[in-house]
């Protein structure tokens, strides 16, 4: 008998729910007895106890569905060896509940910071399991994390419909794409939807050659110019701050967000007239695409053969287009960025695509 403790945790995102699924049929379908305890709304759910049992029939019907059944929350791991506002000590208390229910494994699945708290785990004893979960694609040791598709797929579609407002009007559309740190998002649905100009986080830009950029397209006879900018993206003046000094420019900003603070600079520079349009959290959301679907489910698979292995302290990831093991410590606290001279940033600029710099 397997006793299974399973929980999400951080940002929602496509195919949850399938990578899941992909866990547990995985396990039922090698005849190996067990029973599954979820975790509600990700650690907090581990550290106070919150859980509900599941059978095979929870995970039935859920390939398709967006979000996580199980629920999420963000629990920031500066402040996870904090006590909490009773005095918890939240990693104590996550360890008593693991042995509490004798549990023989913990499936985690998340991002950048709910890596750092399950290599954490490991290092306290616990056995761990984890799956890739973010729409950034900014996790270390895989080419691929699910979320990541389904969200390049949704911001794309975002681009694609401006097109034809913005080709109407001849006005320069900026389509504002998630992302605080990295850019691979941006960058590829920016690539997909035809975008003209990109800024990212790792690339920082300067405002007088984006406004160049537009001003050629008009000069040769374009009738307006689509902006794809990452939620991070940074001026080349912001990047030369210090980081307090920049979080205190962010803080008394007066635009929402940078891409309004560049349609700003652009309406001033050129005298054209600029649109903002932010999808948000619409980019997290609905059904996984297929490639997702898939992706997920085998990522959930192979979790399966490891917890029926007993092979644990691992993230299932995915390189060079195989599905592997990588050690946990190895992936916790690094960041999978953009690189400025990455092949794909050179293959766009000589599409003629401007990242500012």
């Amino acid at each position: 008998m397997k006793r299974i403790g399973m929980l999400t945790s951080g940002g929602d995102c496509q195919a949850l729910n399938a990578a899941m699924r992909g866990v547990v049929k995985t396990l039922l379908n090698s005849g190996e007895k067990m029973e599954i305890y979820g975790f509600i709304d990700g650690y907090r759910g581990l550290i106070y106890g919150n859980y509900r049992m599941l059978t095979g029939k929870d995970f039935s019907g859920i390939l398709t569905v967006g979000g996580t059944i199980l629920g999420t929350s963000r629990t920031p791991f500066k402040l996870i060896r904090e006590p909490d506002e009773n005095g918890i000590d939240k990693v104590e208390a996550m360890k008593k509940n693991y042995k509490k229910l004798k549990l023989d494994c913990l499936v985690i699945l998340g991002g950048n910071g709910t890596h750092k708290t399950a290599n954490l785990l490991r290092s306290e004893g616990l056995n761990v399991v984890t799956l890739p979960k973010t729409i950034d694609n900014d996790l270390w040791g895989t080419d691929m994390t699910f979320g990541f598709q389904s969200a390049v797929d949704i911001a794309t579609n975002a681009i694609d419909c401006i097109h034809t407002t913005a080709a109407s009007h001849g006005r320069v559309f900026i389509v504002e794409v998630m992302g605080h740190k990295v850019g691979w998002l941006t960058l590829n649905a920016g690539m997909a939807g035809g975008a003209d100009i990109i800024l990212l986080p790792e690339i920082p830009y300067d405002i007088n050659k984006v406004v160049n950029a537009i001003e050629m397209r008009h000069k040769n006879g374009s009738r307006f110019t689509i902006i794809a900018v990452a939620e991070g993206a940074i001026s080349k003046e912001d990047a030369k701050l210090s980081k307090k000094e920049y979080k205190e420019k962010l803080r008394t900003r007066k635009y929402p967000s940078v891409s309004y603070e560049v349609a700003a600079q652009i309406q001033e520079k050129s005298g054209r007239e600029v649109r903002v349009t932010v999808p948000g959290h619409v980019q997290r959301g609905g059904s996984p695409c297929p490639y997702d679907r898939v992706f997920a489910s085998r990522l959930g698979s192979e979790a399966g053969r490891l917890i029926m292995e007993e092979k644990y302290g691992f993230m299932v990831g995915y390189v060079n287009r195989e599905i592997v093991r990588v050690p946990l410590e190895d992936v916790a606290g690094k960041l999978k960025s953009v690189d400025p001279d990455a092949t794909i940033v050179k293959e766009a600029k000589r599409l003629g695509i401007c990242f500012g710099d």
